[in-house]
């Protein structure tokens, strides 16, 4: 469940219009968010609104970085970073992923219910998904420089393989619909992964 910290008067405007942004996104699943509602719940006015972001495309993705910022995303990629191998750091990827999903499951929801006929979710979610992509194709880069990549694959199409794999829409069913926990959903993922992709 997502805490919201919308009752601190410490906040400044700004993270008051992100903060109300991801609660009114996820409590609509995006459907009807207008930049009038969330001034209205962020305390200010719709002018104000628009002297801290220009748009509503500029606000989605800001609010979807806030949502990085508060959840520690940078901090938890570390030991994909700092991984000793291409093997590891692949383990890693996934796990993080494991674990990141269930936390942004309502905006990536709400994103998701409107971005064919949304232009600024649309673009909120592309940025998103191209952060994810970025991750695959590190980790198999770092399986290519090692000579540890299978050699039926390419960078590229590994990458969009991986980056297929770990998309939210298949964490969401495999685990919402399909009832698997977060570790299965890790391991046979690292599993197919390691089989799909490193050398014999």
């Amino acid at each position: 469940m997502v805490l919201y910290i919308m009752s601190s008067k410490n906040l400044n405007t700004r993270s008051r219009i992100l903060e109300a942004t991801w609660k009114l996104m996820e409590d609509n699943q995006g459907l009807g968010t207008r930049m009038s509602d969330i001034a209205k719940v962020a305390g200010i006015s719709r002018q104000a609104l628009y002297l801290h972001f220009d748009n509503r495309t500029d606000l989605l993705i800001a609010t979807t970085r806030y949502m990085d910022e508060k959840m520690g995303v940078e901090e938890s990629l570390e030991p994909t970073r700092n991984a000793p191998n291409g093997l590891i750091r692949l383990r890693e990827f996934i796990a993080i992923m494991g674990v990141h999903f269930p936390n942004i499951q309502g905006m990536a929801r709400a994103l998701l219910a409107i971005k064919e006929t949304d232009a600024a979710a649309l673009m909120a979610w592309d940025e998103r998904m191209g952060a994810i992509r970025e991750g695959c194709e590190a980790a198999i880069k770092m399986l290519k420089d090692e000579n540890r990549l299978a050699e039926e694959w390419s960078v590229e199409i590994a990458t969009d393989l991986l980056w297929a794999m770990l998309s939210f829409q298949n964490w969401d069913q495999l685990t919402n619909q399909c009832g698997w926990t977060t570790q299965d959903y890790v391991t046979r993922l690292q599993q197919q992964a390691e089989q799909s992709f490193i050398a014999s």
